[in-house]
């Protein structure tokens, strides 16, 4: 990218911003559960690669701004009275299962008493860079979670009904096989879900499914079409990442 389009680019970027911080400033925040969707914790030289030291930065800014990390599971309990949501709550998910999720993510989350939900493609695991079965499992008895990624990471609204039944069904067959917690929840890949797919899940036993669609998440969100906060390298630092979460809220303000 040429200087000219850098700035370019910084330009629209803080255009973007100040729409969203005034916004902001005129309503009274959105009551809702945000949720953060990130892929590899280990580096910044991709678009879905967060750096250690931004990753870290990110989690302390939560943890300093009064954040309660729960789970999932924890949010669909809350909708039934079960659990008692924090002040601030906010769920933390990783998509594909990469092992940096592990060996990186979760100690510096740990550090600022924070959990997330790791999204696994059921056959990747043990593969070159994804997590192994063994660090599956120890990522459990820390607390956290595990959801479906589908079994082989596919779009399922391209797909036939049978291959959508089978990518659904099998992964988290696949998943509970091996010795893992029950799997609830499903993130669709690349955001791509029919209302097939949604019926799928309900009738496999899967309390939700989570959409690449930006907006917070209430009591009256359809649990299968939950909201999320794309988290990619950010170009601005801890900027970007505060006006991020600023986007949910106003996203589910205008009703977008």
């Amino acid at each position: 990218m040429g200087l000219k389009s850098k700035f370019m680019a910084l330009g629209a970027f803080f255009v973007v911003a100040i729409a969203a911080v005034g916004i902001s400033c005129v309503v009274a925040p959105e009551k809702g559960v945000p949720v953060l969707a990130y892929h590899m914790i280990a580096g910044d030289d991709d678009t879905y690669s967060v750096s250690e030291v931004n990753f870290e930065q990110q989690m302390q800014y939560l943890k300093e701004n009064g954040y309660t990390a729960i789970s999932l599971l924890e949010f669909a309990k809350a909708k039934k009275g079960k659990f008692t949501l924090p002040e601030k709550p906010i769920i933390i998910t990783f998509d594909d299962g990469y092992d940096n999720n592990y060996t990186t993510a979760m100690p510096i989350m740990e550090r600022y008493g924070m959990k997330g939900t790791v999204f696994i493609i059921a056959n990747n695991i043990g593969k070159e860079d994804y997590l192994t079965l063994e660090q599956l499992k120890d990522w459990q008895a820390h607390n956290m979670e595990i959801g479906s990624h589908t079994a082989n990471h596919v779009p399922l609204a391209t797909l036939t009904s049978d291959q959508k039944k089978e990518e659904i069904v099998a992964s988290k067959l696949l998943l509970e096989w091996k010795g893992l917690n029950t799997v609830f929840f499903m993130a669709y890949p690349f955001g791509s879900f029919d209302a097939e797919s949604e019926q799928l899940l309900k009738e496999n036993d899967y309390l939700g499914g989570l959409t690449g669609k930006s907006g917070l998440n209430t009591f009256d969100t359809n649990p299968y079409l939950l909201h999320r906060l794309n988290m990619p390298n950010p170009k601005f630092g801890l900027t970007e990442f505060k006006l991020r979460l600023l986007k949910a809220n106003v996203y589910t303000r205008l009703g977008l």
